[in-house]
């Protein structure tokens, strides 16, 4: 039973829950991620590992509510379980030897930094984060960050809270200001990443970025997440969630990402309907 311990609403869109899962509690590293199915006929989907408690027994997941399956998962209480909750999957993120790091989180994807962060926090690499949100409603995870980092640069779109801006700008400014960084790890919508690889060239700043957005089965068999990496096909899944962001053909991947655009709209309504009438 993956009984769900903690729910808390982060934004309007995004949650929070923590499930019961000793064995992967277990096992689990800054980076990986599991799959989940709410209920038996739901469709499986991967969510990265936000966090875990060795000695509880849980895990931390954060989602953001945009299709169907993330409806159905939201619709569930404390005390209810979710039907699966396997893993840990996927490479964990290669911390070890980092002494300066800057991370870059936009949005949700703040939610798979952060583990990220606080790893390399205890285990004594100075943090620098950069993240980023559209606006002050959708913020999430500051104070988390703000424990974990040495420098914290908020950025909203709109100036609402924290830093007008980009996060490319802060991230560039930092690099400008005189840090040398041994890597520059950035988790976000695929664009931001695209960007902030932009920057990072410039100053040949290695830097990792997370694939995640455009996983889909989690296992490799659906091809839903290959991508180009260096001129060779890789999985996201698979053989990531980290590459080089050098080497990520990223056009490709958002032009992949967006196929499935319409397939999220149809089962997002097909979501509401089903749990108006549960609830009816």
């Amino acid at each position: 039973m993956f009984t769900i311990t903690e729910k808390t609403a982060l934004n309007p869109t995004v949650t929070r829950m923590v499930i019961h899962a000793p064995l992967i509690a277990k096992k689990a590293q800054p980076g990986q991620f599991i799959i989940v199915r709410p209920f038996e006929d739901s469709e499986r989907i991967p969510l990265t590992v936000a966090g875990y408690d060795r000695e509880a027994g849980t895990v931390s997941i954060i989602f953001q509510i945009v299709g169907g399956t993330t409806m159905e998962l939201n619709s569930l209480s404390v005390g209810q379980s979710v039907h699966d909750f396997v893993g840990p999957l996927g490479k964990a993120t290669e911390l070890e030897g980092l002494k300066k790091v800057c991370i870059v989180g936009g949005g949700v994807g703040c939610a798979i930094a952060l583990p990220i962060a606080q790893a390399l926090h205890e285990q004594g690499c100075e943090v620098h984060s950069v993240i980023g949100f559209r606006s002050k409603e959708l913020v999430i995870l500051e104070e988390e960050f703000s424990a974990c980092s040495n420098t914290l640069r908020l950025m909203t779109d709109d100036g609402s809270y924290g830093e007008k801006g980009l996060v490319t700008g802060a991230l560039e400014q930092l690099i400008n200001a005189g840090n040398q960084y041994d890597e520059v790890i950035t988790i976000g919508p695929l664009v931001m990443m695209k960007f902030v690889v932009g920057v990072t060239k410039k100053y040949n700043v290695k830097t990792i970025v997370s694939m995640n957005p455009i996983m889909v089965d989690g296992t490799g068999m659906c091809g839903g997440c290959r991508l180009t990496v260096g001129g060779k096909t890789r999985f996201a899944c698979v053989d990531g969630p980290d590459f080089d962001g050098f080497e990520v053909d990223f056009d490709e991947a958002m032009q992949r990402g967006a196929m499935y655009k319409p397939f999220e709209a149809h089962a997002r309504e097909a979501a509401c309907n089903l749990l108006k009438k549960e609830v009816e």
